[in-house]
């Protein structure tokens, strides 16, 4: 029983962190599947433009998690040194 109220106490303060985090701006996940952007903050609400020029107002417990940006895609190159040893070439 102490470990569960211990666990549930650690993902109270996770979530109060959060919402202490948002700044303008940010992408969000609801509570209701929204995602939407931050652009307003107060004591006890979110406001979050859903759609370019709708912008709603929410509670902010209603923030469930926020939507880090994907980091592009690095390509790796490998470079093949093609030079001929002729200690490793095949005797014949």
């Amino acid at each position: 029983m102490f470990f569960a109220s211990r666990r549930q106490r650690r993902a109270m303060q996770a979530t109060i962190d959060l919402h202490e985090s948002l700044q303008i701006g940010d992408r969000v996940h609801t509570t209701s599947g929204l995602q939407a952007t931050v652009t307003g903050i107060t004591d006890d609400t979110v406001d979050l433009e859903i759609s370019p020029g709708v912008v709603t107002t929410w509670m902010k417990l209603a923030i469930r998690d926020r939507i880090e940006p994907e980091a592009p895609e690095v390509e790796e190159t490998h470079a093949v040194e093609l030079t001929a040893d002729p200690e490793r070439l095949p005797k014949d």
